[in-house]
């Protein structure tokens, strides 16, 4: 193996074992939140978000479905932004289509949801999360998918509300990072979003990218630092359940 191969590898190798040492520390830490902290932040985060520009202008928004502890409870974000007559899209995870040994074997959709009750009939999966009945997912519109998809502009996303387990700033360039939960579907998802834009004539991507977090998963620089790699996209913005909204500088 050419001395390069050896580098990159023990490379990977070095932030993927930083990456789940913080995922560990953070879990701990999560599990200490009582559920009224939990609730309450959300509450904040939610109040925030119904006024906030790129939320209010979005048209096409992801919303990811919350667990029912440790992180930003979205229901009420996911109610009002089909009560304002968003198209609201969630996660949807499936055995990726494309075979290789360099791609994932599950990969992420976002799928739309019908309406409030579409969304109030989802079934929890066993992490407690509301989930897409894989049997009408060929009846949903989707971003991605089979021929059976609706493949035009109108499926690429305005705004992602994303998941996440810590989030910090970068102290030289102000990048807002984050760390998710290790299985890459995000970051796999995003390549393939800027990839249909591309197709569709868009030179870049339009879609924002927004994470929602509780106080308690932002890093102070005291705490460390949040570990990125080449395929860790910054965040357009940060919204904590303590009210502040991070930001970075060309966004200001």
């Amino acid at each position: 193996m050419p001395e390069g191969a050896v580098t990159d590898e023990f490379a990977m190798a070095s932030l993927n074992a930083a990456k789940q040492q913080l995922r560990t520390a953070m879990k701990h830490k999560l599990q200490a939140m009582t559920p009224e902290s939990v609730l309450s932040q959300s509450l904040v985060v939610f109040n925030k978000l119904k006024t906030f520009p790129p939320f209010v202008k979005a048209k096409r928004v992801s919303v990811f479905l919350s667990m029912p502890g440790g992180e930003i409870q979205t229901d009420a974000i996911v109610r009002h932004a089909l009560a304002s007559g968003k198209e609201v899209f969630v996660p949807y995870l499936h055995k990726n289509p494309a075979t290789s040994p360099a791609l994932p074997v599950r990969v992420m959709d976002m799928v739309r949801l019908k309406d409030l009750a579409d969304y109030e009939g989802l079934t929890p999966d066993r992490w407690g999360i509301p989930s897409i009945n894989p049997a009408t997912v060929h009846e949903r519109q989707r971003v991605f998918g089979g021929p059976d998809a609706q493949h035009s502009q109108s499926t690429l996303l305005d705004l992602i509300l994303m998941p996440g387990v810590a989030f910090d700033i970068d102290p030289n360039n102000g990048a807002i990072r984050r760390l998710g939960h290790g299985k890459g579907f995000y970051d796999y998802f995003l390549s393939r979003h800027s990839a249909k834009s591309a197709e569709l004539g868009q030179q870049e991507s339009p879609v924002l990218l927004y994470g929602l977090a509780l106080s308690e998963q932002f890093l102070s620089p005291s705490e460390g630092a949040v570990p990125v790699g080449p395929f860790d996209q910054p965040l357009d913005g940060l919204i904590l359940g303590n009210g502040e909204i991070k930001s970075p500088p060309a966004a200001k």
